[in-house]
């Protein structure tokens, strides 16, 4: 990877790529191995497959939504917690899994992204127990949560990272 990275053509390939996505609202901002990303160190032993029946020599594979929960939570990012509560509605991941996971992934190379990472594991622990308990029979007799305009600042007790390429390259220390 470092090779790749040090090579000018390939940022400058990046760079035409995200030209060619911009109308779609799509961009790559950076390509991670899995010892660069917050994820387990058995992902692979637990990928989902993406329905690909149609194709004769293509199958696709996600990493689980434990994992994807876990590469989210490296920048402390508006975006990605709503992306981790979107990935909890979809699929069920218990408190215990998620403390599993923390757990078991790879110790982040960057201190900073560790501290961060450390950091969100409470956010998203009580995320997911919000979640469930809205799963649950008879919540309308429960105080609902409300989020106000400052949610993310109550919450965390940072201000988001700016939208755009940019956000990825920040890091608040």
């Amino acid at each position: 990877m470092s090779k790749i990275e040090a090579d000018s053509q390939f940022w400058n390939a990046i760079e035409l790529t995200n030209r060619s996505l911009e109308p779609s609202g799509l961009y790559v901002s950076h390509l991670f191995t899995d010892k660069q990303i917050a994820i387990t160190s058995d992902w692979l032993d637990r990928i989902v497959a993406i329905p690909s029946e149609g194709y004769r020599f293509l199958r696709l594979f996600r990493p689980s939504a434990a994992d994807l929960i876990l590469t989210k939570m490296m920048r402390n990012d508006r975006e990605d917690l709503d992306d981790i509560r979107f990935i909890m509605s979809q699929e069920r991941v218990s408190e215990a899994e998620l403390h599993a996971a923390f757990l078991k992934s790879v110790k982040l190379e960057i201190p900073e992204l560790q501290s961060i990472f450390a950091a969100m594991q409470p956010i998203v622990v009580q995320l997911a127990r919000e979640i469930e308990m809205s799963r649950e029979p008879n919540t309308a007799s429960r105080p609902q949560r409300s989020w106000d305009p400052n949610w993310w600042a109550e919450l965390t007790k940072q201000t988001p990272h700016e939208k755009g390429i940019e956000k990825d390259r920040g890091i608040e220390i």
